[in-house]
C-alpha cells in the first residue's frame, strides 16, 4: 500500500475516502482489490505512529546503552553486535558505528618470564541512534489505507463506492472479532494442523459472532422501544450495553436442585428485567415460562 502514489487515488463520493483499484489473482481466484484511504483513519494512524516513535526511541536508547556497556574482545565483534542491533530496531538505525578501546584488563591466568601480569585490550561500542527516514516515510504514506477485495469482477455490478458502503455496513461485525486480541481469549494457544480445521473453526466463530450481534441488536432495540436503561460496567445507565457485559453480569447465576425441584439462583430484579427484553426461548433457560 505504501508503494501507491497520491496521483493513483480517486476521490470517492463518500466523504473522507479515496480509492485505487487493482486486479489480482489470489489463491487461483481472480479478484478486484480496492486500496482505500480514509482521512479519519489516517489521522488516527499518524497519532498512533507519533506515540509509537516516542516509545520506540526510549526502548532503543535503552538497548544502545546496554550494548555500550558490553565488553568485546576485538573491534570487529563490537561493530558486528551494533549492526545486528540496528537491524532489530523498527523505526531507528544505529549510525556512525565504531568501537573504542576501553581500559586494559589484566589477565590473571597467564604470566611472562619476569612474573608480570599481561594486559588484554577490551572494546566497547560507540554509535548514534537516528530515525530511519525510509521506514517513517513508508509508514506515513500507508497510514489510513486498507484493502477491500471482491470476486465480483464487473464494476457495473459493484463499483468502488458501493464496495466502501458495503464495508461500512459490515463494520459492526468486523469490530466483533476484536475479542481475538483480548489476552483472556488465549488466541496464541490455539493450534490447528490442517486448513480444513482452520476453515471449520472460522465457520463456527463466524456463526457465534452472528448470534452475538443479533442478540446485542435485539437487546438495544427493546431497550429503546421500552424507554429503559441498564447499568454498564462503570455503573452508569445506558440503552446501548454490550452483550459481553450482560454475559458478565449474569455470571453469578446458577442452576440448583433443591429436594428434586430445579431452580435458578440469584435472579435479581435487575436481571429479570433484562431477561424480559429477550424472547421466551431465551427466558426458558432460566425457567421463566
Amino acid at each position: 500500500m505504501s508503494q501507491l502514489n497520491e496521483s493513483e487515488f480517486t476521490e470517492s463520493s463518500i466523504t473522507g475516502y479515496r480509492w485505487s483499484e487493482h486486479k489480482s489473482n489470489y489463491g487461483g481466484i481472480a479478484q478486484r482489490w480496492l486500496v482505500v484511504e480514509s482521512s479519519l483513519r489516517r489521522d488516527a494512524d499518524q497519532r498512533k505512529l507519533s506515540k509509537n516513535l516516542k516509545k520506540a526511541e526510549v526502548e532503543s536508547q535503552k538497548k544502545l546503552r546496554e550494548l555500550s556497556n558490553i565488553e568485546f574482545a576485538c573491534s570487529a565483534d563490537a561493530v558486528s553486535a551494533a549492526s545486528r542491533l540496528s537491524k532489530q530496531l523498527k523505526y531507528h538505525n544505529l549510525t556512525q558505528i565504531s568501537s573504542r578501546e576501553a581500559a586494559a584488563k589484566s589477565d590473571t591466568n597467564s604470566t611472562i618470564s619476569d612474573n608480570k601480569l599481561t594486559s588484554i585490550l577490551i572494546f566497547k561500542v560507540e554509535a548514534k541512534l537516528e530515525l530511519d527516514a525510509n521506514v517513517i516515510a513508508r509508514t506515513t504514506k500507508a497510514s489510513g489505507r486498507f484493502i477491500l477485495a471482491t470476486n465480483v469482477l464487473d464494476a457495473s455490478q459493484l463499483n468502488p463506492d458501493e464496495m466502501i458502503i458495503k464495508y461500512k455496513e459490515q463494520q459492526a461485525a468486523e469490530r466483533g472479532f476484536g475479542f481475538l486480541k483480548d489476552p483472556l481469549f488465549f488466541t496464541d494457544s490455539v493450534f490447528l494442523k490442517s486448513p480444513e480445521r482452520i476453515e471449520a473453526l472460522t465457520l463456527v466463530m463466524g456463526l457465534c459472532l452472528l448470534v452475538y450481534t443479533l442478540g446485542q441488536r435485539l437487546l438495544r432495540q427493546n431497550l429503546q422501544l421500552t424507554n429503559k436503561n441498564v447499568k454498564n460496567q462503570l455503573g452508569k445507565v445506558t440503552n446501548r450495553p454490550t452483550l459481553r457485559w450482560i454475559f458478565q453480569s449474569f455470571q453469578s447465576i446458577h442452576a440448583v436442585c433443591v429436594q428434586g425441584i430445579q431452580q435458578v439462583s440469584n435472579l435479581t430484579s435487575e436481571r429479570l428485567a433484562i431477561l424480559n427484553l429477550f424472547p421466551v426461548t431465551c427466558r426458558a433457560y432460566y425457567l421463566l415460562l
